[in-house]
C-alpha cells in the first residue's frame, strides 16, 4: 500500500482546485441531556445524544453532497442510492481533525479561525479541542477524484520534530497531541 497524505489530493500549483471546510452542530441536546441526567434517566439521555449525533452526521453528509453536486459541481450527475453512499462510492472525501487521516486535533484551531465557526455558528472548542455542543461535526473537503480515506501510521521522533518546527509548537506539546501515533516513548 502507498503512504498517503492529504496533500496528495491537492492539485499542483497552477491548476484550479477546491478545498473546503465546514462545521455543523445540533444545539439543544446538551440541556436535554442534563435534564435526563438530573432525573437519572440514562436511557433517554443516551437516546438523545445518539439522535443528535445522527442528525449532525446526516447534515454533514448533506453538505458534502451539496458541495459535490451544486456548489463545486464536479459530480453534477451523481445518482447514488443509500447503499452506495454508505460505501463512499462518490468522488471526494471529508476527513475530520482527530481521525485517522488527520490525527492532529490542533488543526481545528486553524479551521475555527478560518471559517469563524464560533462567531458564525456558535460552535466552540474546549481546551482539549472537543467541539461544543458535543453533537458537532467538522471536516475538510477534498474534491480530488482519487482522494480516499486512509490512516496515518506510527510516526518517528524526526517527523514530530519537523512538524513541531513547521507549526511553531514546543516539542512536548506536539508530542502530547500526537501521542496515539508516536512510535517511540516520550521523554
Amino acid at each position: 500500500d502507498p503512504y498517503l497524505s492529504q496533500a496528495d489530493f491537492i492539485a499542483p500549483r497552477g491548476y484550479k482546485d477546491h478545498m473546503g471546510m465546514f462545521a455543523v452542530s445540533c444545539f439543544g441536546c446538551d440541556s436535554l441531556v442534563q435534564k435526563y441526567e438530573a432525573e437519572n434517566d440514562d436511557y433517554n439521555k443516551i437516546m438523545s445524544q445518539a439522535l443528535a449525533d445522527r442528525f449532525v452526521e446526516a447534515f454533514a453528509e448533506y453538505i458534502h453532497r451539496e458541495i459535490r453536486i451544486d456548489m463545486w459541481g464536479y459530480a453534477k450527475d451523481e445518482k447514488l442510492d443509500e447503499a452506495d453512499l454508505l460505501k463512499i462510492k462518490y468522488d471526494g472525501i471529508r476527513p475530520a481533525p482527530g481521525y485517522p487521516s488527520q490525527p492532529d486535533h490542533t488543526e481545528k484551531v486553524t479551521m475555527w479561525e478560518t471559517i469563524k465557526a464560533k462567531e458564525l455558528a456558535g460552535i466552540e472548542l474546549s481546551d482539549s479541542l472537543s467541539m461544543m455542543p458535543a453533537a458537532s461535526v467538522s471536516a475538510l473537503v477534498f474534491a480530488h477524484p482519487k482522494s480516499q480515506y486512509f490512516a496515518v501510521g506510527q510516526i518517528g521522533k524526526d517527523q514530530v520534530t519537523d512538524y513541531a518546527e513547521r507549526k511553531k509548537y514546543e516539542m512536548s506539546k506536539m508530542e502530547r497531541w500526537l501521542s496515539p501515533i508516536l512510535n517511540y516513548e516520550r521523554d
